[in-house]
């Protein structure tokens, strides 16, 4: 079957470890399933993957790829949970978690093979594309707004980061459920973008704003914190599921323990989560929002595109 791949290590340019072509089937195991795979989504995890980060040497060429959508052996339409080991189905309990392409082969392929229990079913208002963009970023988000942070309609929010995968996905969740929704973005087509996704402001990074905000949605790192821990209300929450630009600098203690902020961390949710994110979207009318298409033999374009940020929500692979 036809897979992307990390061939080899390449932390100053990421692209170059990917390697495109065939690859063995997935093996058969007791209480997995094989997914055909319709459609995957591209995520910063596959470019830290490619850099080395949370692979070994003696794992590759590993599969890239956490997300997919696609068709389970009983021709039933379903979306893939990528989390693996967090409830001990198909693994064991005690197995620790990770995702696809940490220890077991990912979505970037023809066919994916996962734990029958992290199958979603997938309602027919969703098509394989728009599925596909919800299991990592949109869940994370999910969780980011409606777990971790605890909003509810009313709050403010900050979205660091507007155009990225998570931040994109705040946005429209968090409008989509009466959050009152601040973006940032250096971009002013991403901050235009931003509006017409439903925040109510969108500001360059570090402006001022409005006024202070219930929780931050903090995925960007070094280049946004300090403003996030200064955009936050006393007692508010800050909910970290990445650090596109670097870890943080200082980490502005004094501010964080007088203002007593929560800072929270999150990588994606459970795959009841998931669920309710799919129900959410089926019921509601929202989609996801996709920024392009490629094919799975010119996955390095939409890595390429990821890489430099040029992107507004999820880069679709269609194998």
């Amino acid at each position: 079957m036809l897979a992307a791949t990390v061939a080899r290590f390449s932390p100053d340019s990421p692209l170059d470890g990917l390697e495109v072509g065939q690859r063995p089937e997935p093996e058969e195991r007791e209480h997995w399933s094989t997914v055909d795979v319709q459609a995957a989504t591209l995520n910063h995890h596959d470019l830290w993957s490619l850099r080395g980060v949370g692979l070994r040497a003696e794992q590759l060429p590993m599969v890239l790829g956490t997300d997919a959508a696609g068709v389970a052996p009983d021709g039933s339409r379903v979306l893939v949970h990528g989390v693996i080991g967090a409830d001990g189905h198909g693994v064991g309990p005690r197995e620790r978690r990770t995702l696809l392409s940490e220890k077991y082969p990912g979505t970037l392929a023809e066919r994916v093979a996962v734990p029958t229990a992290n199958l979603v079913p997938l309602p027919d208002e969703l098509s394989f594309a728009e599925a596909a963009c919800l299991p990592t970023a949109w869940l994370t988000a999910y969780r980011m707004l409606f777990g971790a942070g605890g909003l509810t309609p009313g709050d403010r929010v900050l979205v660091q980061g507007a155009g990225g995968g998570v931040a994109t996905a705040a946005i429209a969740l968090g409008a989509a459920a009466g959050l009152e929704v601040v973006a940032t973005s250096r971009s002013a087509a991403k901050r235009a973008r931003a509006l017409e996704l439903g925040a109510a402001h969108a500001v360059e990074p570090g402006e001022r704003l409005p006024a202070r905000v219930d929780a931050v949605v903090e995925s960007v790192g070094q280049a946004t914190w300090a403003h996030s821990v200064r955009s936050v209300r006393p007692g508010g929450t800050i909910v970290v599921c990445g650090a596109t630009s670097g870890d943080a600098p200082p980490a502005e203690l004094t501010r964080v323990f007088f203002n007593e902020i929560r800072v929270q961390g999150v990588t994606m949710g459970s795959r009841d989560d998931l669920a309710a994110l799919v129900r959410f979207c089926a019921r509601t009318g929202l989609r996801p929002v996709i920024d392009s298409e490629v094919p799975l033999a010119r996955v390095a374009d939409g890595l390429a595109r990821l890489e430099a940020g040029e992107q507004t929500g999820k880069i679709v692979v269609l194998p």
